[in-house]
């Protein structure tokens, strides 16, 4: 999740949306949809294009790929190999 990469918390994305930290939660679940100007906001704020927040709700493989990569991307080495170890495993699992 882009949020989580750019290391900003719930409450943070909130403050500067103006909004609850409850109401952003809704909108990372997709429980509730943004209105154009606020995935505008929200793009900003995550400093991104308004196509990748798109793109990270897609189901698309690629689009996936790319979500795990900046996932990835903003934790420390362990962590990542960590990460990697288990969706191996879990990937493992799943195809038998």
């Amino acid at each position: 999740m882009r949020r989580v990469a750019a290391r900003l918390s719930q409450e943070k994305v909130a403050e500067k949306l103006g909004i609850s930290r409850e109401a952003v939660s809704r909108l990372e679940t997709g429980v509730a949809m943004p209105s154009v100007v606020r995935l505008a906001e929200l793009a900003e704020i995550l400093n991104c294009g308004i196509e990748e927040l798109l793109t990270e709700a897609s189901n698309r493989e690629q689009d996936q790929a790319r979500n795990i990569v900046v996932l990835l991307g903003g934790l420390p080495t362990e962590k990542r190999e960590l990460l990697m170890s288990v969706m191996k495993q879990l990937a493992h699992g799943m195809a038998h």
